[in-house]
């Protein structure tokens, strides 16, 4: 199974820190974060990783290099505008093949177990669910039978990792920006998306703030 690496956010919320530096190039705990997400990949038998970028981008490929240094095969999916989660996936399809593959936000800090979700075939997408966080407590998706629905009175919050299948991207116009929701609430209505609920450890590093109560926690730990 490929893997995929979310990276072309401007991360606005971020600035002024991601003036000079794209976020998933933010240092915690003394490694960029989208490094934590590398070697986790590498531990857990990921080989091919996209990752795909647009603001400050040249940076994330001199950092990263081919990926080499943690034993993958990076390959990028450059956008001169940022095209939003589908239509970044949509647009790095070439690069991720027919079969299912996992994708990750490249701005949260997770111990989620990647190499249990390489044993999932999922129908449209499987997705990783957790406790809403302060900034986001009314939650995405309810979590029912191991099925997800947009409609239910007690939801969880997408972490940002998932499972998907090619063809739940099939509409999306390469090139052009798109967003992931309607996509899997219209799966859901149809009984396509599936998920768990994670209790680990997961960070949505999204405010200056976050980032530094993340690096106080890894650098202490």
């Amino acid at each position: 199974m490929k893997a995929m690496i979310l990276a072309a956010g401007r991360g606005e919320r971020m600035r002024p820190l991601t003036d000079h530096t794209p976020k998933p190039l933010l240092n915690a705990g003394g490694k960029p974060l989208i490094v934590w997400h590398l070697e986790r990949l590498a531990a857990a038998g990921f080989v091919d990783v996209v990752i795909n970028y647009a603001h400050l981008g040249e940076q994330v490929e001199a950092v990263l290099g081919n990926g080499s240094k943690w034993g993958l095969s990076i390959w990028y999916s450059p956008e001169k505008v940022a095209l939003e989660t589908a239509g970044g996936i949509a647009n790095a399809l070439p690069l991720l093949g027919d079969a299912p593959f996992l994708v990750v936000n490249g701005d949260v800090f997770t111990d989620v177990d990647f190499g249990a979700l390489k044993l999932v075939s999922p129908n449209l997408a499987h997705l990783v669910m957790v406790d809403n966080p302060p900034q986001h407590a009314a939650g995405d998706f309810a979590l029912i039978n191991g099925k997800l629905s947009a409609e239910g009175a007690l939801k969880l919050t997408f972490s940002g990792v998932g499972i998907y299948h090619p063809s739940l991207f099939t509409d999306v116009v390469r090139g052009e920006a798109a967003k992931l929701a309607p996509l899997l609430k219209a799966a859901m209505t149809r009984g396509l998306v599936s998920g768990y609920h994670h209790q680990g450890q997961w960070h949505d590093i999204g405010t200056p703030e976050r980032l530094q109560a993340l690096d106080s926690q890894l650098t202490s730990s």
